[in-house]
């Protein structure tokens, strides 16, 4: 047999954290379920083992308990009201928003190139362009210092 077949690159447990973070805040967000039984659900799933458990329930949480606030960070940004977001589009903008408010151990940058990951992942075939403008207005909103050092520091 012939093995020519790559394989597929390792995902980081913080990147499968984020991956089923927004998942759960999907499942929520169309089913209206709560914490325990978006955890169950999604353990069942094989690859939930590798997961950053710290980092998946503090974004679950997180975006469960402070969903308004954040929608109202990220509802100026939008060409369209909150309602009319995909499920998936929401739950990204979601989960990436409280990781810009509250995780502001990871750079901004960081974030908002997993969230851009995340809609090529699971959106459409352009929502990763529009996930990238949102997150790249709201970013100087909530990281307005980092944001700025960024900006000042030389290109290489």
């Amino acid at each position: 047999m012939n093995d020519t077949t790559e394989e597929a690159p390792r995902k980081s447990g913080r990147r499968l954290a984020r991956e089923f973070a927004v998942q759960g805040v999907y499942q929520w967000l169309l089913s209206g379920n709560d914490v325990p039984a978006i955890d169950a659900h999604l353990s069942e799933d094989e690859a939930f083992s590798k997961v950053d458990r710290k980092l998946f329930r503090s974004l679950l949480n997180g975006v469960l308990d402070n969903a308004e606030s954040l929608r109202g960070h990220f509802a100026g940004h939008l060409d369209r009201p909150v309602g009319e977001l995909s499920p998936v589009e929401h739950a990204i903008l979601l989960v990436a928003s409280f990781e810009l408010a509250h995780q502001i151990d990871t750079p901004y940058r960081v974030v908002i190139n997993e969230a851009i990951e995340l809609a090529k992942a699971f959106g459409g075939a352009d929502g990763h362009k529009f996930i990238n403008g949102v997150l790249d207005k709201l970013a100087p909103q909530l990281r307005a210092v980092e944001v700025e050092a960024a900006r000042q520091r030389p290109r290489r």
